[in-house]
C-alpha cells in the first residue's frame, strides 16, 4: 500500500469517479506554456517587453516576468523581472542595461510544476553619438576679451553634461575654454584674458558620454588700445602684425604729454615730439585718418601703445616683400613695385578709380601731410605718407609715400619737421 501511494505522487494516473453516475477526468499538472513580447521602446539602459501567458499548465502561475543575459537563452538565474502572480499577459520594464549592447531576453512563468521560457528575443540598446554643436561668430572684440558661443542642435542621445567655447593661439584649441552649463540649446561664451593684436582660434565644443565634439573653427585678431583708450583694428601680414588704422594718440604710453601745434609758425620750430589735426579739425580727421606727427613723435619709443613701436625701414621692406616686392628693389629711392601700393591702399575712401585692392588689409587712406617749411596742410584725398623710426641722416627720416593715381610704394627720407601719419607694429 506505501508503495502504491508513493507511486501515484510521481506517475499520470487516470482516475474515474463516479458521482451521481457521472464520471469525471483527473491528468496531471504541466509547467505553464507562454510566448515573449515583441522588444519596444529600446534606449540607453532601458527597454520594455513582457509575455502572454497562453496557459498556466493546470496549476497558479506564483511567478512571471521576462530575463535577459548579452548571451543566449537566458534563464531566471539571470537578470530578470518580476511581475506578479497569476495568468495575466504582462509588461515588463527591462532596466540597467548598458548602451549599445546586444541583449538577449525570455518571458518566463512558473507554477508548482517549474519555469517555462517564452522564445528568445534579441535587441542592441541605443548608443549616444556625438552632440552636433555649430559655433557662434565672434562679436564685441576688444584687446582684452571677446563674445562667442555655440547652439547645440543635437545631444547624441545622451545628456550634455557640459558646454562652452574653447580657444587658442594655434587652430584646434582645447586647453583654454569657457563653461556655459548643460543641455542643448544655444549659449554665449565671454572670452577673457586675451592679448592686443593677436590672432586667436575659437570653436564651440559640447559633451555628452560618447565623448566631446567641437563646431567649426573661426578665428579673429584682437585690436590696439593706446593709453586714451583709443581702439585700433589690426592686421597680420606674414609673420607681421600691424594696426590696421593711422595713430591718434596725444600722449606717450608713460602719460607725458605729446607737444600739440596748431600754428604753422610753432609747427616748424619744433625739435621734439609734436602732433596735428590736418586743417586742425580733429572731428573730420581724428576718427577717420589720425593725427600727423613728425619725426621726433615717430622716434620717441613709447608713441606706441605699450608691446608695439613704429615700424623701422627694415620692416616696411619686410612687409613690402611679403607683398611681392623683389628683394633687390626694397633699398631703392622713389618708386617700387608694381600693384604693392594698391594691396596697401583701401579698397574705398580714394578718389574715383584711385582706391587700391587693400588684399594685405593694410587699409591706407589719403590723409595728406604738413609740410615742413612753412606748417601748411596739403595732400589730403590723394597723398598718404607713413614716417618709418629710422633716422636717415641728422635732418631726415625714412618714410613711406601712397598716391592716389599710382599703384607702387615710394620710398625716400624727409625733414624731421615735416607731419605725417604713424601705423605701428606689434613688437
Amino acid at each position: 500500500m506505501n508503495t502504491m501511494k508513493k507511486g501515484l505522487s510521481f506517475f499520470v494516473i487516470v482516475c474515474f469517479i463516479a458521482t451521481m453516475g457521472v464520471f469525471q477526468g483527473c491528468k496531471k499538472s504541466t509547467i505553464p506554456e507562454l510566448t515573449t513580447v515583441a522588444i519596444s521602446d529600446v534606449g540607453l539602459a532601458t527597454a520594455v517587453s513582457g509575455g502572454t501567458i497562453i496557459t498556466d499548465g493546470g496549476e497558479e502561475i506564483t511567478a512571471k516576468g521576462v530575463c535577459w543575459s548579452t548571451s543566449t537563452n537566458p534563464t531566471i538565474a539571470d537578470s530578470k523581472t518580476s511581475d506578479g502572480k497569476g495568468s495575466a499577459n504582462f509588461t515588463s520594464n527591462i532596466i540597467g542595461l548598458s548602451e549599445g549592447t546586444t541583449y538577449y531576453v525570455r518571458a518566463y512563468a512558473t507554477n508548482e510544476v517549474g519555469t517555462a521560457y517564452g522564445n528568445e528575443l534579441s535587441f542592441t540598446t541605443n548608443e549616444v553619438t556625438s552632440a552636433v554643436v555649430t559655433t557662434t561668430e565672434v562679436s564685441n572684440v576688444t584687446s582684452i576679451s571677446a563674445i562667442a558661443g555655440g547652439n547645440i542642435t543635437s545631444d547624441g542621445g545622451g545628456s550634455i553634461t557640459a558646454r562652452g567655447v574653447c580657444w587658442g593661439t594655434s587652430p584646434n584649441p582645447t586647453v583654454n575654454k569657457t563653461s556655459n552649463g548643460t543641455g542643448t540649446g544655444s549659449f554665449t561664451s565671454n572670452i577673457t584674458g586675451l592679448e592686443d593684436g593677436t590672432i586667436y582660434y575659437y570653436r564651440a565644443y559640447a559633451t555628452n558620454s560618447s565623448g566631446t565634439s567641437y563646431g567649426q573653427e573661426y578665428s579673429f585678431i584682437t585690436p590696439a588700445t593706446d593709453i586714451e583708450g583709443n581702439v585700433y583694428k589690426t592686421v597680420k601680414i606674414g609673420d607681421q602684425v600691424w594696426m590696421a588704422e593711422n595713430l591718434k594718440v596725444t600722449k606717450l604710453n608713460d602719460n607725458t604729454d605729446i607737444t600739440y601745434a596748431p600754428d604753422n609758425v610753432d609747427w616748424i620750430v619744433l625739435d621734439g615730439p609734436g602732433y596735428c589735426w590736418y586743417n586742425n579739425d580733429p572731428d573730420l580727421n581724428k576718427p577717420v585718418y589720425g593725427a600727423l606727427y613728425n619725426w621726433f613723435a615717430a622716434s620717441n619709443e613709447n608713441i606706441c601703445p605699450t608691446g608695439w613701436h613704429v615700424p623701422t625701414d627694415v620692416e616696411f621692406n619686410a612687409m613690402e616683400v611679403i607683398l611681392g616686392l623683389a628683394q633687390d628693389d626694397v633699398n631703392n629711392w622713389g618708386s617700387r613695385g608694381t600693384d604693392h601700393g594698391s594691396k596697401m591702399k583701401s579698397d574705398t575712401g580714394w578718389k574715383t578709380d584711385e582706391n587700391g585692392t587693400n588684399t594685405s588689409g593694410f587699409t591706407a587712406l589719403p590723409g595728406g601731410y604738413r609740410f615742413y617749411s612753412n606748417g601748411t596742410y596739403q595732400g589730403q584725398d590723394t597723398y598718404e605718407y607713413f614716417w618709418t623710426a629710422t633716422q636717415h641722416d641728422a635732418d631726415r627720416g625714412w618714410y613711406r609715400l601712397l598716391e592716389g593715381s599710382k599703384t607702387d610704394v615710394y620710398r625716400a627720407s624727409g625733414d624731421k619737421r615735416a607731419g605725417k601719419a604713424i601705423r605701428c607694429i606689434k613688437d
